[in-house]
């Protein structure tokens, strides 16, 4: 769906079913930073749901990566808060009560020896076309 995430090579994805533990679950690196997109995937059916983020660039143009707990894109995922909780917690909740069997969560690293890619940018990016296509953000998404 999203041309603009080609160029990243530093990606991967790990599936989290309710049962999991997120930590353990989560191969994202404790780094980087760069975006994350979430797939909710039940009875068959594949929907994107949730376009996030770590990091940004700093007013010094560096670019800020999350050395709070875990680190980096796995910090965000794990302990950054989704529904009041840290995710941690709150997924497990919120896809018992959306009835989601399991999320593949797919994350890229937005910045290596050539480039360094706002993670904010590519994020407001990513969700303007979302919007664009389906006329709404995507449903875990409140604002970009």
């Amino acid at each position: 769906m999203f041309k603009e995430l080609k160029k990243y090579k530093h990606t991967n994805h790990f599936l989290f079913k309710p049962t999991d533990n997120l930590r353990m679950s989560c191969n994202a690196p404790t780094n980087k930073s760069g975006i994350y997109i979430f797939y909710a995937i039940s009875n068959g059916q594949t929907e994107l749901i949730y376009i996030g983020r770590s990091g940004e660039i700093k007013s010094d143009s560096s670019l800020f990566i999350r050395k709070a707990g875990l680190g980096g894109l796995k910090d965000r995922l794990v302990n950054g808060k989704q529904f009041g909780l840290p995710r941690r917690n709150s997924l497990r909740t919120q896809m018992l009560i959306e009835e989601i069997e399991k999320l593949d969560i797919y994350w890229y690293v937005t910045h290596n020896d050539k480039f360094t890619d706002c993670p904010r940018v590519l994020e407001n990016k990513l969700l303007l076309k979302y919007y664009n296509i389906h006329s709404r953000l995507p449903k875990w998404n409140n604002a970009f």
